[in-house]
C-alpha cells in the first residue's frame, strides 16, 4: 500500500527506544473492548502510548459521532487537550483489549520541556492534529448540511415525477380506449378491417416492448426501405409516419397483408390511424420511462448518500457500488463495458456507508476517465474469514511507474487544468485506512490498473461497540 508522507506527522510512531524511555514516567494499563482511555471535553486524563491493540478516536459532529482516526502500536494520543488546557476535542475507545502506557499530564508537560525530541515529534503532530480535525469536522457539518438539502430535494422531485409516471400510464390507456373507439366510429371500415387493424397494433406494441434499439443506421435504412414501398403505393408524404412504424419494428410483409385486407383507396388512412396510435403511446412510454428515470436517479442518489438512515450502519456493498455506478451512468460512453464479478455471499460491514460511496466515486470515475470512452471496467468482490476485497480495474494506458509513489498525496493530479483536483486518492487513504481501519493497495501497468480496497469484517463490528 502507498502511504501518504503526511501520515507521518499525523500519526508518527514512536521508535521503541523512546517508548522504553517513556516507561520510566508512566505506568502500564489493560483496557477492555470498548473501555474509554479519554472522553471529549474531559480536562483531566493522561497521555497514552498504545503498545497492543487499537484505539478508536470519535468526535460528536452534529448529533452524530464520528469517526477520526484509528491509532494503531507504537501511536500516542491525547495530547493536543493536554497541551493547550481546554477540554478534551474527542474521545478515545478500545477496539479489542488494548495495553498502553499512561502518563499523567503533569509528568507529560515536564517531559515535553525536558526532552526537545519527543517535543518535535509531539507538537508537529499535534498541529497537523487539530488542522485535520477541524478540517474533518467542518467537511462533516457541510455534508450534514447537504444531505439535508438533498432528502428535502429528493423528496420533492420524487413526488411529482410519481405523479407524471402515474398519469402517463393512465393517459397510455386512455389513448388505446379512444383510438379504438375512433376507429370503431369509422364507417370507412368494415368490423373485419377494424378487427385486422386492432390486432395489428396490438401485435407491433408487443413487439416494440421486445425488440432491441436499433442504430441509427439501421433506424435510417428501414425507414429508407419503407418509403420506397409507400412510393410505390402511390402514398404521399410517408415521411411523417414511417420513423413510428420503424421504431415498432413493421417489415414489408406485414405491409404486403394489410394491402390485401383494405382496398387502395383505404389504404392510406388505414396506415395513417395504425402510424398515429403508435406514436401517440410511444410518447406517452417516453414520458413514463423519463420520469422513471427521474425516480431511479433519486433511489439511487438516497441510496449513495444514505439518506433517512443512522450515520454508521450495516452496509451492502454491491448496493453502494450499484448506486454509485447509476449516478455517474453519464460517464459510462458506449463503448465501456462493465464487469461485475460479484461474491455472491459477501457479508454486509458495519461502516459508513455514503464514504464508502465516495471511495467507489472516486475509483470508478478515474478508471472512466483513464478509458477515455472505450474499454473495460471490472468490478470484483471476494471475502474470506476476515476481510472484504472490492477491486475496480481497467484496461487504459496505466499509471506511470515514475508517478505511483505520488498519486496518494493532496492536490497531485495527472488530468490536465481544471479537470481534476489531485484530492480523490487521498479522500479515498482518509476514508479506508483511517476511517475504516483498512487498506488500499493499486498495482497498475499498461493495459491492467487494479485498485485493490481491503475492509475488515471483524474490526467493522467493533467499530460500532457501544455506539446504542
Amino acid at each position: 500500500m502507498l502511504h501518504d508522507p503526511n501520515d507521518q506527522i499525523l500519526f508518527p510512531t514512536l521508535p521503541e527506544t523512546e517508548i522504553e524511555r517513556l516507561r520510566q514516567h508512566g505506568a502500564e494499563k489493560v483496557f477492555k473492548t470498548n473501555e474509554i482511555l479519554f472522553q471529549e471535553e474531559a480536562t483531566n486524563y493522561p497521555f497514552h502510548v498504545i503498545l497492543e491493540g487499537r484505539v478508536r478516536v470519535t468526535k460528536q459532529v452534529g448529533g452524530e459521532e464520528r469517526v477520526l482516526t484509528i491509532h494503531q502500536p507504537g501511536q500516542f494520543t491525547g495530547e493536543i487537550s493536554m497541551l493547550s488546557g481546554a477540554g478534551a476535542i474527542a474521545t478515545g475507545r478500545a477496539l479489542g483489549s488494548v495495553r498502553a502506557l499512561e502518563i499523567d499530564a503533569e509528568t507529560f508537560r515536564r517531559l515535553m520541556a525536558d526532552c526537545s525530541a519527543l517535543a518535535q515529534i509531539v507538537l508537529g503532530a499535534m498541529v497537523e492534529r487539530a488542522n485535520d480535525v477541524e478540517r474533518q469536522t467542518r467537511q462533516q457539518e457541510k455534508l450534514i448540511a447537504i444531505g439535508k438539502l438533498s432528502a428535502g430535494l429528493a423528496h420533492e422531485l420524487n413526488n411529482p415525477a410519481s405523479a407524471v409516471q402515474q398519469a402517463a400510464r393512465q393517459l397510455h390507456e386512455s389513448i388505446e380506449q379512444g383510438q379504438v373507439l375512433v376507429l370503431h366510429y369509422d364507417s370507412r371500415f368494415t368490423p373485419q378491417q377494424r378487427e385486422h387493424l386492432i390486432a395489428l397494433n396490438y401485435e407491433l406494441l408487443q413487439q416494440r416492448e421486445t425488440m432491441l434499439p436499433l442504430s441509427p443506421l439501421a433506424q435510417s435504412d428501414r425507414e429508407d426501405e419503407l418509403n420506397d414501398w409507400f412510393e410505390q403505393c402511390g402514398i404521399d408524404n410517408s415521411w411523417r409516419f414511417v420513423p413510428a412504424l420503424v421504431s415498432a419494428g413493421m417489415e414489408l410483409p406485414q405491409l404486403d397483408q394489410l394491402t390485401t385486407t383494405f382496398e387502395q383507396s383505404m389504404f392510406g388512412s388505414a396506415i395513417n390511424w395504425l402510424a398515429t396510435t403508435l406514436n401517440l403511446t410511444e410518447l406517452t412510454q417516453q414520458v413514463s420511462i423519463g420520469t422513471g428515470r427521474i425516480s431511479e436517479l433519486v433511489a439511487a442518489m438516497k441510496e449513495y448518500s444514505h439518506m433517512d438512515r443512522a450515520n454508521y450502519q450495516q452496509v451492502n456493498l454491491h448496493h453502494g457500488i450499484e448506486s454509485t455506478l447509476t449516478v455517474l451512468s453519464h460517464k459510462i460512453k458506449t463503448d465501456i463495458t462493465i464487469v461485475r464479478e460479484f461474491d455472491e455471499h459477501l457479508p454486509f460491514i458495519n461502516a459508513y456507508g455514503s464514504e464508502l460511496n465516495q471511495v467507489w466515486t472516486h475509483l470508478i470515475d478515474n478508471a472512466l476517465d483513464a478509458l477515455h470512452g472505450k474499454g473495460h471496467l471490472w468490478i470484483r468482490t471476494s471475502h474470506d474469514a476476515e476481510r472484504v476485497r472490492v477491486e475496480i480495474a481497467d484496461d487504459g494506458p496505466g499509471i506511470p511507474q515514475a508517478i505511483q509513489d505520488r498519486i496518494w498525496e493532496p492536490f497531485f493530479t495527472t488530468k490536465g487544468v481544471g479537470e481534476g483536483t489531485g484530492l480523490g486518492l487521498d479522500v479515498v487513504r482518509r476514508i479506508v485506512t483511517q476511517r475504516h481501519g483498512g487498506e488500499v493497495y493499486v498495482r497498475s501497468e499498461p493495459g491492467d490498473t487494479r485498485f485493490e480496497v481491503y475492509l475488515s469484517i471483524t474490526n467493522a463490528r467493533d467499530l460500532t461497540a457501544g455506539e446504542e
